[in-house]
């Protein structure tokens, strides 16, 4: 553990960040991996196939914990991606499945604070296609290996402290419970607890490193199965649990 400074007062401060400057903005630009594309929304070319793929589900609890949602009808859904959808703060990307070329979900940065070094990742929304797959892990590995290769000193997650399924996929992803807001928002007329979770740049080589190994084809077998779990690679690195 690094020894506080302490100032001429005695006080404890923080260490210092020498030659650190403030991170770019997130460019509006495909992120490519192995297994998908991240592309930037565009409801033109979006909205018609993802509101399909979202549609052939069983029910909408996909959306409990979401601020909007669910869409009756293609209209809506592309009305709501063309309002909220296509500003600079969050910044929506596709996910397409490469072996398929069918958008499968939407992921977005949000909170994007240069001057302070901290981005979130949210608005996360994986079709049944996508859940569970090599291809929406390889899709939040590479939106935080983007965000760390900027130059953010920060990644958070946030969800309702009620979704146990994005908490456990939060540290899964190698995120460390940082604790729970209480009341923190209301939406859809209830109120939230959010619980926090989130890496540093310090986290973020063997993070990486981790996330290289469960994606490495040679991790899988003849019928797909996983021979390591990410959770196995990602638990030694946690700071806490939660």
């Amino acid at each position: 553990m690094m020894t506080p400074r302490l100032n001429e007062f005695g006080q404890p401060i923080g260490f210092p960040l020498p030659g650190w400057s403030p991170p770019p903005w997130p460019a509006k630009e495909p992120i490519q991996g192995r297994y998908c594309q991240l592309e930037p929304i565009d409801p033109d070319r979006h909205a018609a196939a993802l509101f399909a793929v979202i549609s052939d589900e069983a029910d909408a609890s996909s959306w409990t914990y979401m601020p909007y949602g669910p869409f009756e009808t293609l209209d809506s859904y592309l009305e709501w991606m063309r309002i909220k959808c296509l500003g600079n703060d969050p910044i929506f990307y596709v996910i397409v499945d490469l072996k398929t070329s069918h958008p499968v979900g939407v992921a977005s940065y949000l909170r994007i604070t240069p001057a302070s070094g901290f981005i979130e990742v949210g608005h996360l929304h994986f079709s049944a296609k996508l859940r569970r797959t090599p291809v929406a892990t390889e899709a939040m590995f590479l939106m935080m290996r983007y965000a760390f290769e900027l130059g953010y000193r920060r990644y958070e997650w946030k969800c309702d402290s009620l979704n146990a399924p994005s908490r456990a996929a939060a540290q899964r992803l190698g995120l460390s419970f940082e604790g729970i807001f209480r009341q923190a928002t209301v939406y859809k007329q209830r109120s939230r607890d959010t619980a926090w979770f989130a890496a540093i740049d310090a986290d973020w080589p063997d993070l990486k490193i981790a996330f290289e190994t469960w994606l490495h084809p040679d991790n899988f077998d003849a019928d797909g199965q996983q021979r390591i779990s990410l959770s196995e690679l990602t638990r030694p690195l946690l700071k806490n649990r939660g």
